[in-house]
């Protein structure tokens, strides 16, 4: 910058000398000077933005409103608090990108790449859901009946719509920003209803703070691993689950926006059925609006260590990977949700190979209909956000997988899914799950456990396999979070020619 400045003094000092031809040739020169440094002066500067959309339903409209999650017909009578999407926009000096945390039970990828079109000047949208279980249904198969779709198009557009004008927005916002990785853990938080009992009891953090005002903080990332469903299957009230008592705790205290994220939810990890309030001694249970605010108070107090123990970390330069996979649907009844027209998705041809997703598929036959989605990974810096397209069992987090698998199980004797904590060298890392799409539960194939004898002794399956597209989603997801992981790290340390 100082050869610069001396250029730029002694051109003043000869232009007065010059004709007007020569003296704008010799700034039309120096401004192409500048522009070229410009981004190379400013890459890997961090920026951020935040904004918000609210996304309530109006459950007084003729159109009725269909709760997601749980069984059919459970029609929504009164709104308790307003649904959100939450959105983040990141911006490194040469790429931008998008974190979006919406208040739904799941966005399909066909709803993802229509908000991607609308947004060309991002390196990567990611839009993740909280898997709201008290919200809109947003996929169709939790309506009236089972066999009619719950989903009012008119309302899926409008959350598209949303999700595009507030990363507009947080981009309005971009400020410098610094930015803080914290983690904290607590195991009692989090309920595991399946066997065997494993849990990912880690809650993690990024906060930014304003890079010329260390102390204000300008927003922040939080992502927990617990089903948003501390109301039950008895509420008719729309609210954004205990998501939202943590983000309005937080938001509080910390005078910033929060964007929340859902991370390893399966297995089926969710709140424990009952829970004692610690501002009243109270024992509360499940399907109580003051369970819900103090189990969501809680998880703000979880973040709250996390944050009070977190550290300053490099979120740039920015590097996206992203692979378009297909996951064959073995799961009967979605294939016959969709033959009934209750979810509306396009397939393709299951070939054998999961990066296969060139031949749409028409007619739906048996063995070969797949259905084709995206994993992906975010380098930020010295700090990596996994996209996951649903929901992803804990053991594929740390690999704390049953050694051995239960003989009973269907594909005991498969071999273990390399999990995320494996793929890098730190532990400066989110998940992101049901991350552009919900193609429900990412189950080990070791213990994938549908038919006869069922594991454990039962007379019957445990609950998971019947939402999962099939054993080989799990396989398939973290084979493919691989090989963008490794696509990543080719690319930071590329070979030495030969």
């Amino acid at each position: 910058m100082v050869e610069l400045v001396k250029l730029w003094l002694a051109c003043i000092r000869h232009l007065v000398a010059w004709p007007p031809t020569r003296c704008h040739s010799i700034v039309c020169v120096f401004c192409v000077c500048i522009t070229c440094r410009l981004p190379f002066a400013n890459a890997n500067s961090l920026k951020v933005g935040f904004a918000q959309a609210d996304i309530t339903p109006d459950v007084q409209a003729e159109q009725p409103v269909w709760l997601a999650g749980y069984g059919w017909g459970r029609r929504a009578t009164a709104v308790h608090d307003s649904i959100f999407v939450r959105t983040s926009v990141l911006d490194d000096g040469q790429r931008r990108i998008a974190i979006v945390g919406a208040d739904v039970i799941g966005l399909q990828y066909p709803e993802v790449e229509r908000i991607r079109a609308e947004l060309p000047g991002f390196a990567y949208v990611l839009v993740a859901s909280t898997h709201n279980h008290e919200g809109p249904d947003t996929i169709g198969i939790w309506g009236k009946t089972p066999f009619q779709r719950g989903v009012d198009s008119g309302y899926l557009d409008r959350v598209v719509a949303a999700v595009v004008g507030s990363v507009k927005e947080a981009a309005r916002k971009l400020q410098p920003a610094t930015a803080h990785f914290g983690a904290a853990s607590d195991a009692s938080l989090v309920g595991d209803s399946r066997l065997p009992e494993v849990k990912d009891a880690t809650l993690r953090t990024i906060r930014f703070t304003a890079a010329a005002e260390p102390s204000k903080n300008l927003g922040m990332l939080v992502q927990w691993n617990s089903h948003p469903e501390s109301m039950g299957p008895h509420n008719t009230e729309v609210t954004a689950d205990f998501c939202g008592v943590t983000v309005a705790c937080l938001e509080r205290e910390h005078a910033c926006p929060v964007v929340y994220l859902s991370g390893a939810i399966g297995g089926l990890l969710a709140p424990p059925r009952d829970f004692v309030d610690a501002a009243t001694g109270e024992r509360l249970r499940e399907g109580d609006f003051k369970f819900m605010n103090a189990y969501g108070t809680a998880v703000a107090e979880l973040a709250n260590r996390a944050l009070r123990g977190d550290s300053e970390v490099a979120l740039t330069p920015f590097a996206c990977q992203a692979m378009q996979i297909s996951i064959p649907l073995a799961n009967p009844l979605y294939r016959t949700a969709r033959i009934v027209g209750v979810v509306h998705r396009q397939g393709v041809l299951w070939t054998g190979d999961f990066h296969d997703v060139r031949k749409p598929h028409a007619i739906m036959t048996p063995d070969d209909f797949a259905v084709k989605t995206e994993v992906g990974c975010l380098r930020l810096g010295d700090f990596h956000l996994v996209a996951i397209p649903g929901e992803l069992y804990p053991e594929l987090v740390y690999g704390d997988f049953q050694q051995p698998p239960d003989p009973a199980a269907d594909h005991h004797e498969s071999k273990f899914e390399k999990p995320v904590a494996q793929l890098f060298p730190t532990d400066k890392w989110m998940i992101a799950g049901l991350a552009n799409d919900e193609v429900g539960y990412l189950i080990p194939k070791s213990q994938w456990d549908w038919d006869p004898p069922f594991a454990y002794g039962r007379q019957r399956p445990q609950y998971g396999e019947i939402n999962s597209c099939g054993p080989e989603s799990a396989p398939i997801v973290m084979q493919a979070l691989d090989e963008c992981v490794r696509q990543l790290t080719d690319a930071q340390n590329p070979a030495a020619p030969e």
